[in-house]
């Protein structure tokens, strides 16, 4: 596990009616016991930006890639690819989980690419709680909107940065996922009604 994430840290930052998690059941049972999937189960995400998807009503099970891209004819795709979980949703992309190697995977059907996007899953629930977190709680404060905008920035810098430092792959080039949505919160976009950051920006 490359960051120390526990469902303790969520809960407190976000409350518990906030944090989306998925049964091991929504999984093969070949998976249900390896790492990503234990925190997917028991620490979960929170709910804002990234959209964990649910498993089916009728199979109990998550889809694969397969079911929702024709992943023959993606760009670099590993050839067991199609045998994926897709575990979510984020800005653009199916979020799939490789349960041989932990890694989190960003499918863009659009695109036709499948980028690695985290290196485990205890990777995708840090940044997701750090971006969460600055929409909810980041202010501008009383100097002028130049100096705000500026310490947002400094925000967003903050957590590209630490995360780089454990897992280079969220923000590895300036069209990841998570680089656009970065760029995205420091113009001040994606700030929640009712939050101190949309009071400040929209009144």
């Amino acid at each position: 596990m490359l960051f120390d994430v526990t469902r303790d840290v969520l809960a407190d930052t976000f409350g518990e009616d906030r944090l989306a998690t998925l049964p091991a059941t929504a999984f093969p049972p070949s998976v249900a016991d390896t790492e990503g999937v234990r925190l997917l189960r028991t620490v979960g995400v929170p709910t804002g930006t990234l959209l964990l998807y649910e498993a089916s009503a009728e199979s109990g099970g998550l889809s694969l890639v397969q079911d929702v891209a024709d992943i023959e004819d993606f760009e670099d795709a590993p050839p067991d690819a199609g045998t994926w979980p897709v575990i979510g949703w984020l800005l653009n992309s199916h979020l799939a989980l490789d349960p041989g190697s932990g890694k989190v995977y960003a499918i863009d059907i659009d695109e036709e690419t499948v980028q690695e996007l985290h290196a485990d899953v205890s990777s995708l629930i840090n940044v997701t709680l750090q971006f969460q977190r600055v929409l909810e709680e980041f202010t501008f404060g009383d100097e002028d909107e130049e100096a705000g905008f500026e310490r947002l920035d400094r925000e967003v810098e903050r957590i590209r940065q630490e995360t780089s430092g454990v897992d280079p792959l969220p923000f590895l080039h300036d069209e990841t996922v998570w680089s656009v949505i970065g760029d995205e919160i420091a113009m001040g976009q994606r700030f929640v009604d009712g939050s101190p950051g949309a009071r400040s920006l929209y009144g």
